[in-house]
């Protein structure tokens, strides 16, 4: 006799049927639940159905299962979830596991609460929670019941009416005190369509019951665009001895080739370096610091022999990509952290031990598309280019995927930006204008073309990929075309943060500081704030910082690859 069961969310009673041999394929089956039914696992169910093709049964198919006993299962509903939420900031050591037990709530309506939840399990984080729960289980973790917007701070450089510029995001603020997380890190693959679990445990050569046992939500199905946990990645480098931590600083001086060409940035990185590295030895951090000369690209290797890798926790440098590649093969054995402050190149990604802070060109132009479908509606939009189209052509077709039957339009010149014609009216329309340029000579063609758009028709919505000198300029006029550029850095100099570290600069330097210097100090400061007494830096990788200017935002490259900075500030100029 065939029992229906109905499957709901909460506690379970297993009641038993009678054996089978064969189970016909019915709508709603999936090989998971047909292997529970029947207490095999997919492995043996698999086994013993060798004619199925990709993993797959088809309505009607009659498989063959394991003689023994089926378990149906009859589920009660849960409580619906409270209406009322309230929020919780995530604190170390905290896991999807331990929250549903702290604060009495099922996965599946933690989950229901908190959609994209695996995305969203990082320090610092906020999980929505039914407001009962925070109330009664919470303690210090509750917070506002109301959903927060992100704080608008002023920007550097802004002229007196500097309320037109807003600084988005950017508010995490990084902690004197060391802390990591115990989740273990996996290697990790996001499902496409056409995939099966079938195709994915052959493509990276693991059994079935593997993957689920590191994915039970695969019971539900698969779907294009989950992220399945594929397996334990490596463990990551553990400090070998002493209870102070071995950085090495590798800054081009020059002195050993009598070059200067890059002294002065050198020099300039090193003095935010000192301020950061004085700030967290006071805070209680020890700390056992080097400085080498890395010369030239030509003379690096030389260099490498001041190092000793068996008694070295962090290496931040050297500057260029040449050089990066040459001492991750130095540290290969060792696999020390290695931080690259300006190199990011798909060579690099294959390095599983490196740290690269530049955020590269492409996460710029996916952002200013994901804006400009904010505020699209039918308008023609231009895409101003450099010489090479490389960026241009990348956010064209970005747009594409993005904003329907939009029409667009790549130009060489600002002066090839034009207003639209409304059809019916014969009239102007406004247009959106994008910047994907660094040159300063283009982005100050791009700003005047937008002002005087703006003075012919309301409505022109100008972005740009990057911040040139006119923007800061520029600012009222360009505000009347809510300008929305994206930058690497950008200092708030309202923030109590802020003026702290430039006043603590100031005071040792007597002077403001200067481009490399805010680097130097957000890369180290950023760096020995994530790591502990192990020197486990990779341990909190994953937390987002903002620092003096930067923001950080890792995200690994690929599977057992680097850990590549995603975090940029995104400015807006209000009329």
């Amino acid at each position: 006799m065939i029992k229906r069961f109905f499957v709901l969310s909460g506690l379970c009673m297993f009641l038993g049927l009678a054996a089978q041999k064969t189970h016909t394929v019915i709508k709603g089956d999936t090989p998971y639940n047909i292997s529970k039914k029947y207490g095999i696992s997919l492995d043996e169910l698999y086994k013993l159905n060798p004619a199925v093709k990709g993993g797959k049964f088809a309505i009607g198919d009659v498989v063959t299962v394991k003689s023994g006993t089926a378990n149906a299962a009859v589920v009660k509903s849960s409580a619906d979830v409270s209406s009322k939420t309230g929020r919780i900031i995530l604190q170390p050591k905290q896991t999807i596991y331990g929250i549903t037990k702290q604060y009495r709530i099922s996965e599946t309506d933690l989950r229901k609460l908190n959609p994209e939840l695996d995305s969203h399990m990082k320090i610092g984080d906020e999980i929505t929670l039914p407001l009962d729960s925070i109330k009664k289980y919470g303690g210090n973790q509750a917070v506002t019941t109301t959903e927060t917007k992100p704080v608008e701070t002023v920007a550097e450089n802004a002229p007196v009416n500097n309320n037109k510029t807003k600084i988005d995001s950017g508010n995490e603020r990084s902690s004197a005190v060391n802390s990591h997380s115990n989740q273990d890190e996996y290697a990790t693959y996001t499902v496409e369509q056409g995939d099966t679990v079938f195709s994915i445990v052959n493509k990276f050569g693991i059994t079935i019951d593997e993957l689920i046992a590191l994915n039970p939500d695969l019971s539900k199905g698969l779907k294009a665009g989950m992220i399945l946990k594929i397996r334990k990645l490596d463990a990551a480098y553990i400090k070998k001895s002493g209870d102070a931590l071995s950085v090495v600083l590798m800054l081009p001086f020059g002195y050993s080739t009598n070059e200067t060409q890059y002294r002065a940035m050198a020099t300039d990185f090193l003095t935010g370096a000192k301020l950061a590295i004085e700030r967290n030895a006071a805070a209680g951090q020890k700390l056992d610091v080097k400085i080498v000369d890395s010369g030239n690209e030509a003379s690096f290797k030389s260099s490498l022999s001041q190092i000793n890798p068996n008694n070295t926790d962090l290496i931040i440098g050297p500057f260029f990509k040449s050089n990066v590649i040459d001492l991750l093969d130095f540290t290969k054995t060792q696999k020390i952290p290695v931080v690259a402050p300006f190199a990011n190149s798909p060579e690099l990604y294959n390095f599983s031990n490196l740290i690269i802070v530049e955020t590269n060109d492409q996460t710029y132009a996916d952002k200013i598309s994901e804006e400009v479908k904010s505020v699209y509606s039918n308008q023609k939009i231009y895409i101003l280019a450099d010489a090479k189209k490389e960026n241009a052509n990348y956010l064209k077709s970005s747009l594409e995927k993005n904003v329907k039957n939009a029409q667009i339009i790549v130009v060489n010149n600002a002066s090839e930006i034009q207003l639209d014609q409304n059809m019916m009216t014969g009239q102007s329309a406004p247009v959106i204008a994008i910047l994907a340029s660094d040159s300063e000579t283009v982005g100050e063609a791009f700003s005047n073309k937008v002002i005087a758009l703006s003075k012919e028709v309301q409505g022109i919505k100008a972005f740009s990929m990057y911040a040139v000198p006119s923007f800061d300029k520029k600012v009222d006029e360009l505000s009347q075309a809510s300008l929305v550029y994206v930058m690497d850095r950008k200092i708030n100099a309202e923030g109590n943060f802020e003026k702290e570290i430039l006043a603590a600069y100031k005071s040792k330097y007597c002077k403001t500081p200067g481009k490399y210097a805010v680097i130097g100090f957000d890369v180290v400061n950023d760096m020995l704030t994530r790591e502990n007494k192990k020197g486990e830096i990779f341990k909190q990788i994953n937390k987002v910082q903002t620092q003096l200017a930067t923001k950080f935002e890792f995200v690994k490259s690929k599977s057992n690859g680097a850990y590549v900075n995603t975090g940029f500030r995104v400015i807006r100029l209000v009329p």
